[in-house]
């Protein structure tokens, strides 16, 4: 089989990369080890920034996100024992945020991908990739029992964290950097409508805790527990006896609770790989970067990424030339640095630290007061939080 682009990974980053090309006229193939089910079965953010929403509208996937997301113009802050609003769309000259799962936007670039009748390889085993150090790479994979081989001109890593696109690089080719935090976020999907329109970000001594939503009737909440923590040992009725302790009073009032749909715990890390380009093999989202998700960049690192890479391979087939390309992993690099760099801070400003004890909490509430106090550090906050804009190539 001939392509220009061999797509590893069926997550958003893939699917969404695959329909911007298409809709660039640029035919492309995916190869994905898990099956369809398996895919949209796995629970994500919800948090779009400005510019993810605009790559789905370019790749005509947009209609069901505008209709049924939900805008939010700002956030709160809790920190001893009181709620502070930041102002997104006021601090950033009009800029929101949308909160639609990640789990949605996968549903609609996956029927927008049937629709237009394009190559989905599910359940593919023993991906392989070859000669991506020349201008003919290939991809090799079994289906079905079937040795099956993609030829193509190039190949795009969206494979996530585990995948065999940045496995298949040299390692003395890769420079690694990572950041292991010590604790994880102990999660619970609910059908119960949100206790507040907005995220509720809140730093207490008990640890942190998030309460967000993925519509006006199912509710994401999640709290700091030990890095080592097994969810096993959570019940449902302990995971909401521990939420509302670190609310404030209005929201425990607020507060619905329910059976859990879905309980798990996420471990927190910051993870880049530099370079993002090996020859003709180009890694994108969480194959080539990982934010804790006190941010909300996950999936908007990801969109960025693809972002890029579909306008440099729309250059390179219109033009035919390479100079867009060469750019990819630079102009990608610069945003995701700051991306890494406002996770970082963010995490570090709202969690308990196992090491850093009571002054530590003091300066977090310190830092906390100013932030909320100074229209400086709030838009700092705003402008990094609704998503920084793409740079031109």
């Amino acid at each position: 089989m001939r392509t220009q682009v061999a797509i590893i990974g069926a997550g958003p980053a893939g699917l969404l990369l695959g329909q911007l090309l298409h809709e660039a006229g640029i035919d492309n193939v995916i190869v994905e080890r898990q099956s369809a089910d398996y895919v949209l079965g796995r629970i994500r953010a919800g948090v779009l920034e400005q510019v993810t929403m605009d790559l789905l509208a370019q790749a005509r996937v947009d209609a069901r996100a505008q209709a049924e997301g939900l805008p939010h113009d700002g956030i709160e802050l809790l920190f001893q024992g009181a709620r502070h609003r930041i102002d997104l769309h006021g601090l950033t000259d009009g800029r929101r945020v949308t909160v639609y799962g990640q789990t949605e936007v996968t549903r609609d670039l996956m029927a927008a991908r049937e629709a237009a009748g394009l190559h989905t390889f599910y359940n593919a085993d023993r991906v392989a990739l070859h000669d991506f150090d020349s201008a003919q790479p290939r991809v090799d994979f079994v289906q079905d029992g079937v040795a099956r081989t993609i030829d193509c001109d190039f190949i795009a890593g969206c494979d996530g964290f585990h995948g065999v696109s940045r496995a298949s690089v040299p390692p003395a080719a890769l420079q690694l950097y990572e950041k292991v935090y010590p604790f994880g976020w102990l999660g619970v999907l609910a059908d119960v409508p949100p206790v507040s329109h907005e995220l509720i970000y809140a730093n207490t001594a008990r640890g942190f805790a998030l309460c967000s939503m993925r519509s006006t009737t199912r509710s994401r909440y999640y709290v700091q527990v030990p890095v080592d923590e097994r969810v096993e040992r959570w019940s449902d009725e302990a995971f909401w006896n521990e939420l509302r302790v670190r609310l404030d009073s209005e929201a425990r009032e607020r507060l619905v609770t329910g059976p859990s749909l879905e309980k798990s715990i996420a471990p927190l890390r910051s993870f880049v790989a530099e370079p993002l380009r090996f020859g003709s093999l180009f890694l994108a989202g969480d194959a080539a970067h990982i934010v804790p998700p006190t941010g909300a960049k996950g999936l908007n690192l990801a969109a960025a990424d693809v972002g890029y890479l579909s306008r440099a391979l729309e250059i390179f087939y219109r033009e035919r030339s390479p100079s867009a390309l060469d750019r990819y992993s630079d102009l990608c690099l610069r945003r995701v640095w700051k991306a890494e760099r406002f996770s970082w801070w963010f995490t570090s400003l709202m969690h308990r630290f196992p090491d850093t004890g009571e002054f530590g909490q003091k300066i977090q509430e310190a830092e906390l007061d100013y932030l909320v106090h100074s229209p400086a550090a709030s838009t700092a906050l705003a402008e990094n939080y609704v998503g920084l804009p793409l740079e031109d190539f």
